[in-house]
């Protein structure tokens, strides 16, 4: 069943626009705490406004531009702009250092770049090595020397009689860049067609309406904020309460300031929630369901739905499957243990080293069958070869192993590069990290595997424990020699303050491994 058709963002936001007019769009929440409200109606003009001057400068269909920004209304108007013109959006993280945007504008041609004036000495350092950046946008700026405002080219767009280009459902209008493990980030090629199907997909599966109002705290810039709130929210004809960043004390608080009815968040930021002071008062708060992504213990859900009376319902999805293949739906009975069942227009099945399909109760990797470009990412910008191994005879690999319960739920297991060889036998860091945490002492643990001459791989442990809590390394060593095979248990385990982590909360791994090795 198709349920894109020849739809693209342009038509779609026109097509609302015209039905909810003067409905409130968007709630937004600076780091301030000022909000600023727009409606269906003003943000389409804003966004026709905003493409006009796009196209005055000279920014045509297919041209890339980077967009630097932390969470802003303006940032929505910037990517639906991009699709206003055929033009591709390359939101990149606000973290990201100067080299590192130095190789994501280059890789990602982008002609323009779209930030703050925070951000802007970073830039300046690589101005020499961006040479086709042929103009800086700046948004809540009233304007700066070589750069043009955002609010002053929104009043000129609406002088502005330029005619728009064709535009087509799958066209590219996002370019998404995955964090580098083993090599330099890839960009995921997002088209309309994917914005529409996961907007749809998702709307559908947990039962949006008009009423709804998703809560976005994560950050934009990622596809959890793109895929899983915003577009859900505009496909139902809801609205969207964002913030410009996230807040453990005040995420109930925003909520209910915000009226969000439908949250999404990760493990890390459910524990930082979890490690604060209980407030009895934000069990008063709107939010009927929270989706989440990657493991949480079941002790930490039960607290959490008991205290702050939601329901949480875990997902399984990543930037190249756009949508999600794989959820606990409000609809029946949530194992949150697990990654749920299969979600409308996706097939999901286990494969082994060679391809082959594994039975029931066996680890395999996760592969999802889609449609490149309508239901799976359309490729990797610039890197055939990626692309063919990522998605073959329309599979994508996921990299992620899990395995098929009785109950016809997918559980996860580990990425499949953290299986550490060790010995000749096969050791999911995931597996060793779930007894750490079961330690009471132990807030989170990451497991890396690192070279040994003997073994293959070394497994090294790192923990972060409870505020208060104490445990040594040998307390740990034996408490996993308890409960773990002699070949899983840790060579060493370190106790850590805090792990480097993505803007989303997930753990580097890769980072972890690099500062061991150097």
């Amino acid at each position: 069943m198709d349920i894109i058709g020849n739809r693209t963002l342009r038509t779609v936001l026109k097509e609302k626009a015209e039905q909810y007019g003067d409905k409130e769009f968007i709630t937004f929440e600076d780091a301030k705490g000022d909000q600023t409200r727009k409606t269906y109606r003003e943000f389409h003009e804003e966004v026709y406004a905003f493409s006009r001057s796009l196209l005055h400068l000279g920014i045509k269909k297919g041209d890339h531009f980077t967009v630097h920004l932390p969470n802003n209304t303006e940032f929505l108007t910037i990517w639906f702009a991009a699709a206003e013109i055929g033009a591709v959006m390359v939101p990149t993280n606000v973290l990201s250092t100067a080299d590192e945007m130095n190789y994501l504008i280059n890789h990602s041609d982008s002609v323009l770049l779209i930030t703050e004036e925070d951000y802007l000495e970073k830039f300046a350092s690589i101005n020499d090595e961006i040479p086709n950046i042929r103009h800086t946008i700046l948004t809540r700026s009233e304007g700066h020397e070589g750069a043009y405002s955002f609010d002053q080219l929104v009043e000129v767009g609406k002088q502005l009689d330029i005619e728009l280009p064709e535009v087509h459902t799958e066209d590219v209008v996002g370019m998404l860049y995955t964090s580098g493990t083993t090599s330099k980030p890839k960009g995921v090629q997002v088209t309309n067609a994917n914005y529409i199907f996961t907007g749809e997909l998702m709307s559908k599966t947990i039962g949006l309406t008009p009423d709804d109002r998703t809560f976005t705290v994560l950050p934009l810039f990622h596809g959890n904020g793109q895929y899983y709130t915003c577009m859900p929210a505009l496909m139902a004809g809801g609205s969207i309460a964002l913030t410009e960043r996230f807040s453990a004390t005040r995420y109930f608080k925003q909520a209910k300031a915000l009226g969000g009815t439908v949250g999404s968040l990760f493990a890390a930021p459910i524990r930082m929630i979890l490690s604060k002071e209980y407030d009895p008062a934000d069990r008063d708060n709107p939010l009927r369901l929270i989706l989440f992504a990657q493991s949480v213990g079941q002790q930490e859900l039960d607290q959490f739905e008991d205290q702050f009376d939601t329901r949480l319902y875990q997902l399984y999805g990543m930037t190249e499957t756009v949508g999600i293949p794989l959820m606990n739906q409000p609809h029946g009975t949530p194992n949150n243990l697990s990654i749920g069942r299969p979600t409308l227009g996706y097939e999901v099945k286990l494969i082994d080293e060679e391809g082959n399909e594994v039975p029931a109760g066996q680890t395999g990797q996760i592969a999802v069958r889609g449609v490149p470009g309508r239901t799976i990412m359309k490729g990797y910008f610039k890197n055939p070869e990626a692309t063919a191994a990522t998605v073959q005879n329309g599979w994508l690999m996921t990299g992620d192993n899990a395995r098929l319960g009785e109950d016809g739920r997918f559980y996860f297991v580990d990425r499949l590069k953290d299986m550490i060889k060790r010995s000749g036998e096969n050791v999911a860091a995931g597996e060793v990290e779930s007894v750490l945490t079961d330690h009471g002492a132990v807030y989170e643990a990451a497991v890396i595997g690192v070279p040994d001459p003997i073994k293959d791989e070394a497994i090294k442990a790192f923990v972060i424990l409870h505020d208060g809590a104490q445990a040594s390394s040998e307390e740990l060593l034996a408490y996993c020699r308890e409960r773990l095979a002699n070949f899983k248990v840790p060579d060493t385990i370190d106790v850590v303050q805090d792990f480097p982590r993505t803007a989303v909360g997930k753990i580097q791994k890769h980072l972890i491994r690099r500062s061991v090795l150097a």
